[in-house]
């Protein structure tokens, strides 16, 4: 499944991805970007510099969830001596994909259930999050990419609802929007993507595994962006479609809906490499595996929001919680 976009990219950020795509410069062994300046040295990681020498490329999706997770690696790298280039912000997902895969980049911060289902092809999700990971590492063995263990930073599907709608509801789960569905099926409002809307692994597949009596007429759909506000502000919409660690949950006052059924895949974020790299700088585990091991949703959700909500740089927003937390330190 491929993560939507948390923030719409400029037009002069979409001519760009198209004028380097038309320029295949990914895929070709040429590699665009630029170079990572900032004067950063080891914190709790990175001592004695074991990347020193190194030239190591970091990317990223289009939203600014993966955007910050990838300036993060690219820091830690920076910190421990590599020479790093950023080519964050690549249009979706395929694209950071293929350039880890045929090297024209070192490192990503990748989703299990992308490439469980998106890159793998497989249909069903695996419920336990550390045996989806695995599953994910073993099969992608094959494809020359290296899975560095995750984090508890799972970006799965949820719907959200305000706390003033949820104080009369009391809506904790999906069953319970579904046994509301059922008792009342004019109070389940709905706003969602096209695609969400449509997709088996969507709102089609949810109202089967639940059973939801959610009228056609009750669902609305619209742009990403635009569901919050609904649901926050207006009275279109009792529920929206949302992922888990939306800054703008918190931001807007609203509440998740547990997945009681686990219908959606995990998205638990990990380090995925070019399998080639990993062989040559084994060390990079030891760098990235202590990263992982802090970031879970609700740091996702802070560090969201301070790019989504408050305008803030991702670049800015990943340097300030690495030094933050001491991994690494300004020179």
């Amino acid at each position: 499944m491929t993560r939507s976009s948390s923030v719409v990219r400029t037009a002069l950020g979409a001519a760009l991805a198209m004028l380097l795509a038309a320029a295949g410069l990914s895929g070709c062994g040429l590699k665009s970007g630029s170079p990572m300046a900032d004067d950063v040295v080891p914190g709790s990681v990175g001592r004695g510099q074991p990347l020193k020498g190194a030239s190591l490329t970091v990317t990223s999706k289009n939203f600014s969830e993966n955007i910050v997770l990838g300036h993060m690696i690219g820091l830690v790298f920076k910190a421990a001596g590599a020479e790093v280039l950023d080519r964050t912000n690549l249009p979706g997902s395929i694209s950071g994909r293929e350039a880890i895969v045929k090297g024209d980049a070192d490192a990503i911060y990748e989703y299990t259930g992308t490439a469980w289902i998106t890159y793998l092809g497989n249909q069903e999700p695996v419920v336990d999050p550390l045996e989806q990971w695995r599953a994910v590492r073993d099969a992608d063995v094959g494809n020359g990419v290296t899975w560095l263990p995750p984090s508890a930073l799972n970006n799965t599907y949820t719907l959200v609802i305000s706390k003033r709608n949820n104080a009369k509801y009391r809506l904790r789960t999906m069953s319970d929007v579904a046994e509301l569905s059922r008792r009342d099926p004019s109070a389940v409002t709905l706003c969602v993507e096209n695609e969400f809307a449509s997709r088996e692994d969507g709102l089609p597949g949810l109202k089967r595994a639940y059973d939801m009596d959610i009228p056609a007429g009750n669902v609305r759909k619209m742009d990403a962006g635009i569901i919050y506000t609904q649901v926050a502000e207006s009275g279109s919409c009792l529920l929206g479609e949302a992922f888990t660690t939306d800054g703008r949950i918190e931001a807007m006052d609203l509440d998740t809906v547990t997945d009681d059924k686990h219908f959606f895949p995990n998205y638990n974020a990990a380090p995925a490499l070019h399998a080639a790299t990993y062989e040559r700088y084994p060390a990079i585990a030891g760098l990235l595996n202590p990263l992982s091991a802090r970031l879970n949703t609700e740091v996702a959700r802070e560090l969201n929001a301070k790019v989504d909500v408050d305008g803030e740089d991702p670049h800015e927003v990943a340097k300030e919680w690495l030094v933050k937390e001491g991994f690494i330190k300004e020179g």
